[in-house]
């Protein structure tokens, strides 16, 4: 699964040259035009870095990193601050701010796109792995291969995407309808009750047999009212 950049930047030129270079390098790119339109994409998206250019209309990418820093959801959320402003004073200011890493305009395409990788390194190491690990939960993305309990899981494309989502970032609750946008792609008509379905072909594909003959505990919790967190099996909370 692609892994999701916001943009936010009021300039048009800006704005096309860094989506198209961090797409061709694989990731997939929202774009904002302005501070109130990113943070309203943050909430409903739930991208996995952010990169913010600090003057634009309506909310500065300041103000834009205050908001972020200051909400649960959002306040580990890895963020790049652009800004036409080299002075140490405002890379100090953007940085005590809250935003994770600095760049000064003009930028190289190519080094910014190395930054976005070290700083996802640095923040959600499983996002950048070819094999995730959970439990006794195994998912090679290179070659597609789940195991549980050391017993290869036969899963269809649906279930897999889920399962790497989830497996991503485990404890985080998803939305049927975050999950229908990342699964399914926007403005694709799906039913939410579509989601419910594959969770419950995923849940009864890992249900594995364990050595002692017992059925491999579930991992994937429904949050009632919010949707789906993969989580330990003592942890239902």
């Amino acid at each position: 699964m692609a892994i999701r950049i916001l943009v936010a930047d009021d300039e048009p030129n800006q704005l096309e040259l860094l989506a198209y270079n961090l797409t061709s390098a694989g990731f997939e790119v929202l774009r904002a035009e302005d501070g109130q339109q990113a943070l309203d994409m943050i909430e409903e998206y739930r991208p996995d870095l952010a990169i913010i250019d600090w003057m634009m209309p309506y909310m500065s990418g300041i103000d834009v990193c205050r908001t972020l820093r200051a909400r649960t959801e959002t306040k580990h959320l890895p963020i790049i601050l652009l800004s036409a402003r080299g002075e140490e004073g405002d890379r100090t200011l953007g940085l005590d701010i809250g935003a994770d890493d600095y760049i000064s305009k003009p930028f190289s395409p190519r080094e910014m796109v190395s930054r976005v990788r070290a700083l996802l390194r640095r923040a959600h190491p499983s996002l950048t792995d070819e094999v995730l690990e959970f439990h006794d939960l195994i998912f090679n993305q290179t070659t597609m291969i789940v195991t549980r309990c050391g017993t290869e899981v036969s899963l269809g494309p649906k279930e897999s995407r889920l399962l790497a989502i989830l497996m991503e970032r485990p404890g985080r609750v998803f939305s049927r309808t975050q999950l229908l946008d990342m699964v399914w792609g926007h403005g694709v008509f799906v039913e939410e009750r579509t989601v419910d379905v594959h969770i419950s072909r995923l849940r009864k594909a890992i249900s594995v047999s364990q050595q002692n003959g017992a059925t491999a505990p579930n991992l994937i919790y429904s949050i009632r009212g919010s949707g789906y967190a993969l989580r330990q099996p003592h942890d239902v909370s």
